[in-house]
């Protein structure tokens, strides 16, 4: 079966332009023109991936991620514009998996539409479980715990986790956590890595001791080493 996208956006023409080009790229795309509408399409239909416009009347793009992630893991890409950074940060502080600006280019979209399924979707059978420092994950179901008690985390949340303690000890650097996650290049504008990294450390105790900053390098998960 093919792999099914969501788009919430309320520009009418867009999104039957969207599905026919990722029809004809192996992908199925569903198109909601409202928050309401999209949130009901979640709520009744499995989706790989929902691509998200931040502007839209009514309910708007952030309000739709913030109840999305109350219930759902599915992850997300936003739209925003081109000139809002501030746009960017908040869309990935509320639990974005990345962004794109409008306008875009639709090929770049599906380069980012498939790196992020790519990386949830891996093709290789899930590892064993790893623990380091009372943090424990199950590759499996992609579930985190901290000294036996579960830690919520999103899609991106769980994978940067997951880079840094297989690399206990040693320094990770924000091109490698790129390259591996997002399949393209630091910026030295791009927010993504360092926002998430600041989710992640508010949802584990202690994570300033665990998760160590390297300035103008990358970070470091502080544990001798990962226990598989």
């Amino acid at each position: 079966m093919p792999e099914r996208l969501l788009l919430i956006d309320d520009d009418a023409d867009l999104g039957p332009l969207m599905a026919e080009f990722f029809t004809e790229r192996g992908l199925t795309l569903d198109c909601a023109l409202n928050g309401r509408a999209g949130l009901d399409c979640i709520a009744a239909n499995p989706y790989d991936l929902v691509i998200l416009d931040v502007m839209m009347p009514g309910m708007d793009g952030f309000e739709v991620l913030r109840q999305l992630r109350e219930k759902y893991k599915v992850p997300v890409l936003m739209l925003t514009a081109r000139t809002e950074q501030a746009s960017r940060i908040r869309g990935l502080e509320t639990g974005a998996d990345d962004y794109l600006p409008k306008p875009f280019d639709p090929l770049e979209l599906l380069a980012r539409v498939r790196a992020i399924l790519r990386r949830v979707n891996p093709s290789v059978a899930p590892s064993k479980v790893l623990e380091a420092s009372g943090v424990r994950l199950d590759p499996g179901a992609r579930s985190v715990t901290q000294n036996g008690q579960p830690v919520t985390v999103t899609s991106i949340e769980y994978d940067i986790l997951e880079v840094l303690i297989r690399a206990a000890g040693t320094v990770v650097s924000r091109d490698d956590l790129m390259n591996r996650l997002y399949q393209r290049e630091a910026t030295p504008f791009d927010r993504s890595i360092d926002v998430h990294v600041s989710h992640l450390r508010k949802k584990l105790t202690d994570s300033d001791a665990l998760i160590r900053t390297v300035r103008g390098i990358g970070y470091q998960f502080c544990a001798p080493e990962a226990t598989p």
